[in-house]
């Protein structure tokens, strides 16, 4: 039972692509925040990891340069009194705080005794001494994290930590450890990381007001993308439904250059060639029709006659009664021209390829006019190599090709009674031909010697269906043969084609 009501509707393109922007924007916005909030710290304390190391590092070198050339650095006098190479750790500080790579840093340098010898320290709070800046202090023995810090380097060497805030207003502070070649010195590197946590709480702050702000704009944007990218598909939807009323004038305009543009003009061309097969197709019939009633008017009178006037003249009876089987001829092969060029056309008769002889072929169709032209005075001569032709087409629609070709070239055979049918070799494959010595077709008519029901100026009042070039069109097309015609008034005309030795790969086939 056959439903009643609307069909409900799904979500269109334009509704899809805006959700899924949509989507893809909060996907954006949730890993900005877990890249802020997640990987911002571990990737800043990383690199700020990689700074104090560096600069460890360079202090260490220095002290292990003026150790192996033999300068004292520093000793204790007395037990207590703290002796420093000034000139030394002066060049040192000036080292250090011209490298800039640091703008807040604390570098404490120990010996053995885990006492400071040199410090240099510009942080406002250093968690390592637990005192604001500046620091006026040197006995730093009371200072329990410096030293054990100093007395951790000792123990494992090089170490890189981060330091809790001493206190709730201070921030965490990294430390990098590292000592001299020959163990007499600590070197301890490090700095604030304030600017991170900062930065964690400004990100904590401003991204829920820019997450709206960005969710908002990406809903507009994504509004107008799907108006502007869903527009020609609405207009090649109202297109279509125009052509399915009968419109077949209808065209789409679209000024894009994509694959919409390219849909846009295929459509166009397709409403085109539906137009033109929609005018052949009413041409055909027209033709058809106007065809059909002459010779069933013809039949109609003369069968008249035969019952009201001949009476028992037999010859005048036999003569009427000739003409109504010739109308009833031609009225048959109309018909059946037309059928077959339904079937061609429409896809329902479908090739059956298959490699033969076309030279046998010719040989064999060649035959069959030899009663017709023994009867007529009318010479075929065929013209064939002695090797063999292979070619990979369908054997039936190649015959019916030929005898259209062949009955069309009686028709026009010229005063010699002379028309050729050759075959031979070329580089695409098989050429044929068939060539006739008549009237010829004049450079107006040769465009549309294959189209349906044209008869060219010099066919006027001949008999014929105006069928048979184009059913041989179609075997051609569905065989994807070029061909051709060649024709000089007074003299004659050709028709050609080519054929392959090669299967022929559907251009949709597998799609």
């Amino acid at each position: 039972m056959r439903q009643l009501g609307k069909k409900r509707r799904s979500i269109g393109i334009r509704g899809q692509m805006m959700w899924f922007l949509c989507l893809i924007c909060l996907l954006l916005l949730g890993l900005f925040w877990f890249l802020s909030t997640q990987l911002l710290e571990p990737l800043y304390t990383k690199h700020i990891q990689k700074q104090l190391t560096a600069e460890a590092e360079m202090i260490v070198a220095e002290m292990d340069d003026a150790i192996a050339k033999g300068e004292i650095l520093s000793y204790w006098a007395f037990g207590g009194i703290k002796v420093t190479n000034d000139d030394f750790f002066s060049q040192l500080g000036s080292d250090i705080y011209s490298n800039g790579e640091l703008s807040s840093f604390c570098v404490d340098i120990s010996d053995a005794t885990l006492r400071t010898i040199k410090k240099y320290e510009n942080l406002s709070y250093c968690s390592l001494h637990q005192k604001s800046f500046p620091d006026t202090l040197d006995d730093d023995i009371a200072y329990s994290t410096a030293r054990q810090v100093r007395q951790y380097c000792r123990e494992n060497g090089a170490f890189a930590r981060v330091l809790p805030a001493a206190k709730p207003s201070a921030y965490n502070q990294l430390v990098v450890g590292r000592m001299t070649a020959d163990g007499a010195y600590t070197v301890l590197v490090s700095t604030t990381l304030m600017h991170v946590s900062e930065a964690g709480e400004v990100m904590s702050t401003v991204l829920p007001l820019a997450a709206a702000l960005i969710f908002v704009f990406a809903m507009s944007a994504a509004w107008l993308f799907s108006e502007w990218f869903t527009k020609p598909l609405r207009q090649l939807s109202r297109a279509a439904r125009q052509m399915a009323k009968g419109n077949y004038a209808v065209q789409v305009e679209s000024r894009r250059s994509d694959e919409l543009g390219d849909l846009a003009q295929d459509f166009n061309h397709m409403a085109e060639e539906v137009q033109r097969a929609a005018q052949m197709q009413r041409d055909l019939l027209a033709n058809v029709s106007h065809d059909l009633r002459t010779p069933l008017t013809l039949i109609k009178g003369y069968a008249e006659t035969v019952r009201d006037l001949t009476g028992d003249d037999k010859t005048h009876r036999d003569e009427q009664m000739n003409i109504i089987v010739d109308e009833a001829d031609r009225l048959t092969a109309l018909v059946s021209s037309v059928m077959e060029l339904s079937k061609v056309t429409s896809g329902t008769y479908k090739c059956e390829r298959v490699h033969f002889d076309m030279g046998q072929l010719c040989d064999e169709v060649s035959e069959r006019y030899d009663a017709i032209c023994a009867q007529n005075g009318w010479q075929l001569q065929l013209e064939l190599p002695e090797e063999e032709l292979p070619v990979y087409a369908d054997p039936d629609m190649m015959q019916r090709a030929l005898h259209n070709l062949l009955g069309n070239a009686m028709h026009h055979i010229g005063q010699d009674g002379i028309f050729i049918l050759r075959a031979f070799r070329c580089s695409e494959g098989v050429r044929v031909e068939v060539e006739d010595h008549g009237p010829g077709i004049a450079a107006a008519d040769l465009p549309y010697i294959f189209d349906r029901y044209y008869r060219s100026r010099s066919d006027a009042g001949k008999q014929g269906t105006g069928l048979g070039l184009s059913i041989t069109k179609a075997i051609f097309q569905q065989h994807s043969f070029r061909f051709g015609v060649q024709s000089t008034v007074g003299k004659g005309t050709t028709f050609w084609f080519v054929m392959s030795d090669l299967p022929y790969v559907d251009d949709f086939e597998g799609k």
